[in-house]
């Protein structure tokens, strides 16, 4: 089978086989307003922007696809069964309680209408009822026949219901509390995605009244899953039971004198999008502190009970809960699929695994030599996860231990709560350097972490800045400055992806190391201009949101477009995570119409409407979904003899372009624009096994060839070394 990287990595039409947001001004951060609005020409009844909430449902169902394929070990397709359930969770976080709320009202325009909601729901339901078809009628059987059984109570022998008892007075009921309801002991508060019990009680409590119904609520902090002794299994055979299981057949004893006639577990998903007025806000960082307690308690959005639940028990929650029939989902198994992740752990036999994967030293880093004496040869680029992240922890690591480097800055958007890279910045601020850290205390599901980190740096006396009124920061950079001589010189790094050890190991991303002195200078006017909120210095290479990045991106698009209509070479690729945003749409759709070839890689949702007759004839999508979470930005452009690269922090969104402080900045070099277009484009573009084209109604088509064809991602592990025999890393496919 020929290799992706036999061929030409210049970019040409035979590479490819094959939310609607407001414009928010920036000009209340100081920005420029966005350009505008270019006008593609429209066709009577053709879509041109597809809907973002049933997009990011489809890139679920992507997801879901490789729990379904056979070729990939048993132990993953669980996993990647749990990933969709942990995508679907934040989706019903975020995305649902807009729908939700206009559904309760009957509003019947706009993005959010009872229409809009009962659509997504029908398709949540669809996605829902087969996850858990599958994990019954597939996985489970699978399971069996390797010997891994999570054995219900019917079937459990005497002696495993002993020892299951003997566990669950032991383990269990010191920490549950049956909470009895009646006037003095109302619907207890149930936190966002908690297990619980609803149970309805025949016969009269102690004091002779006639309360029927009870909540058990169960810690988080009990597993979800207990491995059974080895002496109560055959030879051979791994049996495990789960927490709701044991309650369940426990239930009687938590009421002693009444009889249990009904119950159900339950799990209710809370809107959890922290949502500040940082204008009025004199501490953010006690503002998000205080909103972190009240998260678990937002309004609710959907309720999942077992599919056994009596109508009485479910309209009794849904009543409770404020929800509408289309908000619940009666489930065949357990009412958290997330938590059987746990299952991999317990069992976890390289034979039901992928191939432990071990990243490879950045090939462009040489071993024990200063890299900041190589980066004043050249600039260095690695390649994640396919190289190891340790490659920044060794020039951060270089950084700290150097006594003539005075000054380390750094953005920090999602690190981890345990994080090497924060334990150099703590030490370097024990060793005297002056360490200044942009801490984004809003990114979302991370604030507590960021707020620990900030905290924690503020008390050894780094500098701590978060970000602006506003905006979030999600540019990535690191910015070295040493003394060299009778003169400072700076050391930077950007990167695609976040500065997480954890996720580096699992999601694909780009890391760009440079001693470049205009790239450098404008690294720090950056942080400067983080500090004081200064206008932003005028910028030599580097293009910043929410000031220039999405005017000049359409800038690059037209000159493009306008090189086609000349009869000119013209072509764009594009590789990110989500586009959603308008104008560049606009743009795009004008570009192609006018032309220009333009092929785009977006992972997960996509509002552009692909080969739409008269419209978008010449733009073409597809989304890669592999063991890899895809993660890279880059934005090639050739019109006639200029072409242009850029790698970005920053998707092709709305609120990337014009609510985030976000960077781009451009790749020269030839070497290294050879490694982008041929790694990160051409590869992509010819993956012919785990790529999904998307049609003009919005739906996706599978690759020609998943069984038996060339993923870039597979070809990447090849090209950069066999996996070692190393302890397995997880994938993950978050949204």
């Amino acid at each position: 089978m020929p290799s992706f990287f036999s061929r030409t990595p210049v970019i040409s039409p035979c590479d490819s086989p094959d939310d609607r947001q407001e414009n928010a001004s920036a000009a209340a951060a100081g920005g420029e307003p966005a350009p505008a609005a270019v006008a593609p020409v429209a066709v009577p009844g053709a879509p041109m922007f597809l809907d973002r909430d049933h997009s990011i449902l489809g890139f679920n169902e992507r997801v879901f696809d490789w729990a379904v394929r056979t070729d990939v070990p048993l132990l993953e397709r669980l996993r990647y069964l749990c990933i969709v359930s942990s995508n679907l969770d934040e989706f019903f976080e975020v995305r649902a309680a807009a729908h939700l709320t206009a559904a309760k009202s009957g509003e019947g325009k706009g993005v959010y209408t009872e229409a809009s909601f009962v659509a997504l729901s029908s398709k949540a339901h669809d996605l829902v009822a087969r996850q858990y078809s599958l994990y019954n009628d597939s996985l489970v059987p699978e399971f069996a026949r390797h010997g891994i059984r999570i054995v219900s109570h019917g079937e459990r022998s005497a002696a495993q219901r002993t020892w299951v008892h003997e566990y669950f007075m032991r383990e269990v009921r010191p920490l549950l509390i049956p909470v009895g309801l009646d006037p003095a002991h109302p619907f207890p508060q149930v936190a966002n995605k908690s297990l619980n019990f609803i149970v309805r009680l025949h016969g009269h409590d102690a004091f002779g009244r006639k309360n029927e119904v009870a909540i058990v609520k169960v810690p988080r902090a009990l597993p979800r899953l207990v491995r059974m002794p080895p002496r109560l299994a055959a030879k051979g055979e791994s049996l495990f039971v789960s927490l709701s299981s044991i309650i369940r057949a426990h239930l009687a004893d938590l009421f002693p004198g009444r009889e249990v006639t009904e119950f159900s577990q339950f799990r209710v998903t809370r809107h959890s999008d922290l949502a500040l007025d940082e204008e009025d806000v004199r501490n953010l960082r006690t503002a998000l502190r205080q909103g972190l307690q009240h998260r678990h308690y937002g309004q609710a959005v959907r309720l999942e009970v077992s599919a056994g639940c009596s109508q009485f028990l479910s309209r009794f929650l849904l009543e409770q809960f404020d929800l509408p029939e289309p908000a619940l989902y009666r489930v065949h198994g357990p009412v958290n699929l997330v938590r059987l992740t746990q299952l991999v752990d317990l069992v976890n036999d390289p034979a039901l695994l992928f191939p432990a994967w071990r990243s490879a030293w950045p090939r462009q880093l040489v071993p024990g030599v200063s890299i900041m004496e190589q980066l004043n040869k050249r600039d260095v680029l690695m390649h994640q996860p396919f190289e190891s992240f340790d490659g920044l922890l060794a020039f951060l690591r270089e950084a700290v231990n150097d006594p003539q480097v005075l000054v380390i800055k750094q953005t920090i958007y999602r690190t981890g709560a345990d994080s090497a890279l924060m334990d150099l910045l703590t030490e370097a601020v024990r060793r005297g350097k002056e360490v200044m850290a942009v801490v984004e205390l809003k990114a979302r599901f991370d604030e507590e972490a960021n707020i620990n980190w900030a905290e924690a740096l503020e008390s050894i006396g780094a500098q701590v800045v978060y970000g602006v009124v506003g905006l979030k920061t999600h540019a990535k950079m690191l910015l070295v400055t040493r003394r060299e001589g009778r003169q400072l010189r700076r050391y930077g790094h950007l990167s695609t992806g976040n500065y997480n050890p954890r996720t580096a190991r699992l999601y694909t991303d780009l890391s760009y190391l440079t001693a470049d002195e205009d790239t450098t200078a404008d690294m720090d006017g950056v942080f400067n201009h983080l500090a004081s909120q200064n206008r932003p210095p005028k910028l030599r290479k580097l293009l910043l949101a929410p000031f220039h990045l999405q005017r000049r991106m359409i800038e690059k698009i037209e000159q493009v477009g306008l090189a086609a209509s000349r009869g000119e070479d013209a072509r764009i690729v594009a590789k990110m995570n989500a586009l959603t945003d308008e104008a560049l749409m606009r743009a795009l759709i004008l570009a192609g119409q006018r032309g220009a070839r333009i092929d785009l890689i977006v992972r997960g949702a996509c509002m552009l409407a692909a080969q739409v007759p008269g419209v978008t004839d010449n733009i073409r999508v597809r989304s890669v979904i592999g063991r890899f979470l895809e993660h890279t930005r880059v934005f090639y452009f050739r019109a006639g003899a200029e072409e242009d690269l850029y790698l970005s922090s920053a998707d092709w969104m709305n609120r990337n372009m014009m609510r985030r402080v976000e960077l781009a900045w451009p790749v020269t070099e030839p070497r290294l624009r050879r490694q982008i277009v041929d790694e990160c484009l051409v590869a992509y573009l010819h993956d012919d096994r785990d790529a999904w084209t998307l049609g003009p109604d919005g739906t996706y088509a599978r690759a020609p060839h998943p069984e038996d064809g060339q993923g870039a991602q597979a070809a990447l592990m090849v090209r950069y070394g066999p996996p070692a025999p190393v302890a397995r890393v997880e994938q993950q496919q978050g949204t």
